[in-house]
């Protein structure tokens, strides 16, 4: 399989909200995208990241959340036209983020929209969802929660997890290249304060327990590689930039990465390599191998 994984796209310009849709958090974060996003997220950027990315013709992608900023419902149908862009539902996985959660009532809206790309091969609906392509699991969680103006951070609960613990035994057991979809950062200490996974600890234990093969996520606008304690084997958190970032002072340049997955014997292989926005600025363009993640493997 060739999966490639994107994340924050952060789809604009917000249309402008009515009064009443500018109650709580709602306000702070609509000044914040006509004072900061707006510049940072640019929409013909994003399109060329697709594009390039669709030229690659991946078997799967994996989008890992903030395709909203604020949550209005104008956005999440725009988002909802946007996602069915990059294939179809059954081609393309999503696991929702903090926008996408911005207060409570976009979380239903948010459900309902993206349900084609959120939903398990046996029709299972909740997170986190599982579907089998190729020899390969691909699990998607929801880390996307309301909170409080100024709070970005993120849950899973524990009925979440306990799941998620159950779907690794069961794929580790099926042999099939396990890969774990979530928005933020899933491990202690992965973003700054008040905007972290509440419940990293949670989620370290169950692969500690379980193991996965990969592990993507989004939230931080950066590359980034962590590796977690597995049962036999650490375990890759791969971050990735903003899909439709300038490059600038404290944003790296939009971007998104391509994994092929291959097995050999009993050993799963991952090489990984980025693609997206040169130093330049120009042109979307190759990136190179991921550094410390050009090649991986575990034994199934």
């Amino acid at each position: 399989m060739l999966l490639a994984h994107l994340s924050d796209a952060h789809i604009g310009p917000v249309p402008r909200p009515r009064l009443r849709e500018l109650l709580g958090k709602r306000a702070t974060g609509y000044a914040n995208w006509l004072h900061k996003r707006q510049r940072l997220h640019d929409m013909g950027l994003l399109s060329r990241l697709v594009e390039d990315l669709r030229a690659q013709k991946p078997d799967h992608v994996a989008m890992t959340g903030d395709v909203v900023n604020i949550g209005l419902p104008a956005e999440i149908a725009a988002a909802r036209e946007w996602l069915a862009g990059l294939g179809a539902p059954s081609d393309v996985s999503f696991a929702p983020g903090n926008h996408d959660a911005y207060v409570p009532g976009a979380t239903p809206l948010i459900a309902e929209a993206f349900a084609s790309w959120t939903t398990g091969d046996d029709g299972y609906s909740n997170f986190p969802y599982l579907r089998r392509r190729a020899g390969v699991a691909l699990i998607g969680l929801t880390s996307g929660v309301p909170t409080a103006p100024f709070v970005a951070s993120g849950r899973l609960g524990d009925q979440q997890c306990a799941r998620l613990e159950a779907v690794l035994e069961v794929t580790k057991r099926e042999g099939l290249a396990r890969v774990v979809m979530v928005h933020h950062p899933p491990y202690r200490g992965g973003a700054r304060p008040l905007r972290g996974l509440q419940d990293a600890r949670a989620f370290e234990a169950a692969i500690a327990r379980q193991g996965a093969e990969l592990v993507v996520h989004g939230h931080n606008h950066a590359q980034s590689l962590r590796f977690v304690p597995g049962p036999g084997a650490e375990v890759p958190v791969v971050g990735v930039a903003s899909a439709s970032a300038h490059r600038g002072a404290h944003e790296p340049g939009a971007a998104y990465h391509l994994y092929e997955i291959t097995r050999e014997g009993n050993r799963i292989k991952i090489e990984a390599r980025a693609r997206g926005l040169s130093e330049s600025g120009d042109q979307i363009e190759d990136l190179g191998g991921l550094e410390g993640l050009s090649s991986l493997g575990s034994e199934v």
